[in-house]
């Protein structure tokens, strides 16, 4: 247990102190010159190359309109990428066309920033396509989210939204790329291949010769962990010893997942000119998740129900699914932190997690908010603030506000819209596919269990993460189809919703700020704050969770 703790401590604990520099460079590359009209050298090397689109401010409307343009060209590009990946370069290995759902269902994915694979790559995907195709939108489709967050803040802070076009290249050019660029190196001292050449070819010691793959992983998995991404170049993912081959690379990977979302957590703070409301936002995320990291691990110290009719003495807790090399206490963290981002990366098997520590993870997706995915995750929870600001006006018989904002009807409208379409998208999709064969026949389990690996599966989709429990047999037109819809309507939806909400303020007179308005700087923000986090997330996700994880729970206490 000391072990755990101190991995936990450096985990999190090192990552949050690394954030704070990392805010404030983030801040510097989106929002140079902090609305002055000062953009630095390579913002005016990209507006004199990108031309008069380029050089626009943009009202909500634009920027949103922008942002799917860009989005549907992605997909199109991605698309035929897949498509044609049999007749293009770079495939050593003779890779074949995805089938057409699979196109489509990976495409969906890989836009929005979900990462889902119902494939695996090393056996399914080109060198082109894992670099030009899916390598490309991990890069393109974080650096959306983080574009949509700083343009959520500026406007929030009085001021334009900017230009969708240049934040994309600045959360690009000056944010992922040199950071993805030092973590892949650091990558290659621990063993993780970087190459173009084909699959190797070795004998084993019995004399049996076995096809190895590999390509330029390194790249390929830095981004996936630095963009909340998490789709792996392997089908294993990140169990996989030539993408996570020692405790180091373990380390270095899970800091890469949450140190974008946290940092962009400061960088909100700087933009609107708050600093101890960012400090209260980051508090409040860091003690849900952590909250959850101490139930995955407390839940996983108990032994296997899988294991009990079998003659193993089991005293460390539950090991089916782990890779041990990594530390007994290095799954459920990393279970933890990639559903409370969006990343969705895997280094022990969710599947064989004990029914509560499996809990842990989805409560991360169903709630959506605690750093989340880059950028998005703190704009998930500007809707969460939003209700909470205007259910607290309410109690105390004030108008509500929000740094000088008044929120009425329609903003709050807008907010419920974009938190219960989540609800909406995962229980809706788990009840159909519960109840008729395009579920029913993928499962390798029945009950209970079976039934999380459905949620489980609309969880992922719904919240762009792409983990999954993956006793589920999900590459099927069904689900292929299902989950790709579900992927871009929950990605897109609570972007849109959030700057049509700063659109709507934008449009009244900002109030000055006095004794008497609501405080979001201070203990008691924070406690309204996670309580209607909790309240919205139990009610709308308690029942669901009851047929799942805590059935299966229940079930193996008798």
């Amino acid at each position: 247990m000391i072990q755990a703790i101190l991995f936990v401590i450096m985990i999190i604990g090192g990552t949050a102190l690394l954030s704070w520099p990392l805010g404030r460079y983030i801040t510097w590359a989106m929002d140079p010159g902090a609305g002055q009209g000062k953009p630095n050298l390579f913002t005016s090397t990209f507006q004199a190359i990108g031309g008069s689109a380029t050089r626009q401010t943009q009202d909500w409307k634009r920027y949103v309109f922008s942002l799917l343009g860009f989005n549907v060209v992605m997909f199109v590009a991605c698309f035929a990428l897949l498509a044609l990946q049999q007749y293009l370069p770079l495939n050593p290995d003779g890779r074949q066309a995805l089938e057409g759902t699979l196109i489509f269902n990976t495409t969906s994915s890989f836009v929005a920033n979900t990462n889902l694979q119902h494939y695996s790559g090393e056996v399914a995907m080109s060198y082109l396509s894992q670099l030009a195709a899916l390598m490309w939108l991990q890069f393109v489709s974080a650096a959306v989210g983080l574009a949509a967050l700083a343009a959520l803040a500026r406007g929030l802070a009085g001021r334009k939204l900017g230009n969708f076009f240049v934040d994309v290249q600045r959360a690009t050019f000056l944010v992922l790329l040199p950071l993805a660029l030092i973590v892949a190196i650091l990558l290659l001292f621990p063993g993780v291949p970087m190459t173009f050449q084909g699959s190797a070819v070795a004998t084993t010691l019995e004399g049996v010769q076995q096809t190895i793959a590999r390509g330029p992983v390194a790249a390929f998995v830095a981004i996936k962990q630095l963009g909340t991404n998490g789709g792996g170049f392997f089908g294993p993912n990140s169990t996989h010893p030539l993408e996570n081959p020692t405790f180091w690379s373990n380390v270095l990977q899970t800091i890469s997942i949450i140190i974008i979302p946290m940092g962009c957590v400061w960088m909100f703070g700087r933009i609107i000119g708050r600093m101890k409301h960012a400090a209260v936002l980051f508090t409040v995320m860091l003690i849900l998740m952590g909250t959850r990291i101490t139930g995955a691990i407390g839940f996983e110290a108990a032994p296997t129900h899988a294991f009990a009719s079998l003659p193993i003495t089991q005293d460390v807790g539950n090991l089916e699914g782990k890779e041990l090399r990594f530390g007994a206490a290095a799954g459920p963290v990393w279970a933890v932190v990639t559903t409370s981002t969006s990343n969705g990366s895997v280094n022990a098997m969710h599947d064989s997690l004990n029914p509560l520590t499996g809990l842990m993870p989805m409560i991360g997706m169903w709630l959506n908010e605690d750093f989340g995915g880059v950028g998005v995750g703190m704009i998930n929870m500007f809707l969460y603030i939003v209700v909470a600001v205007f259910i607290a006006g309410m109690m105390i018989g004030r108008t509500p506000e929000f740094l000088g904002w008044r929120i009425e009807a329609k903003e709050v409208k807008f907010a419920m819209m974009g938190l219960l379409s989540h609800g909406f998208f995962i229980l809706v999709g788990t009840a159909i596919f519960a109840v008729t064969p395009w579920g029913a026949e993928t499962l390798n389990n029945i009950g209970p269990h079976g039934f999380s690996e459905i949620l489980y599966e609309f969880s992922s989709a719904a919240a762009n993460n792409g983990s999954g429990f993956e006793g589920l047999g999900d590459n099927t037109a069904a689900w292929n189809i299902a989950t790709g819809i579900v992927m871009l309507l929950a990605r897109f939806i609570p972007i849109i919703l959030p700057l049509a909400i700063v659109g709507s303020l934008s449009t009244k007179r900002r109030a000055t700020e006095s004794s008497g308005t609501l405080s979001v700087e201070n203990g008691t923000f924070a406690g309204m704050l996670t309580v209607t986090v909790v309240i919205v997330g139990a009610l709308t996700f308690f029942p669901a969770a009851t047929l799942g994880p805590i059935a299966e729970h229940v079930m193996f206490m008798k």
